[in-house]
């Protein structure tokens, strides 16, 4: 993927920092969504969508079946949709 086509991602779509759990990780990075519709609906259009995964990007996954394990840092990761157990939005300071 060229710059300009990574710019014009990131220009047409919304960014939203999550805190995602699932019954094995918790993970914290960031989804995207297209600049279509209200940016409030970001996360449930995300959760009812049509789709089966959603991509998530600079992420940390901490592990919840092995607390010790150190947290893993991903540039991009895939989940199932149907392994998510809850989903926020993950507001910085």
């Amino acid at each position: 993927m060229e710059n300009n086509e990574i710019l014009e991602l990131t220009t047409s779509a919304w960014r939203e920092k999550v805190y995602i759990e699932t019954a094995e990780y918790i993970i914290r990075g960031y989804i995207f969504m297209p600049k279509i519709g209200k940016r409030s609906r970001l996360l449930s259009e995300v959760l009812n969508t049509n789709k089966q995964f959603i991509a998530v990007k600079n992420c940390t996954m901490e592990s919840k079946l092995v607390p010790q394990k150190e947290v893993e840092s991903y540039d991009f990761i895939q989940v199932n949709l149907s392994t998510i157990l809850i989903m926020r939005p993950l507001y910085e300071d």
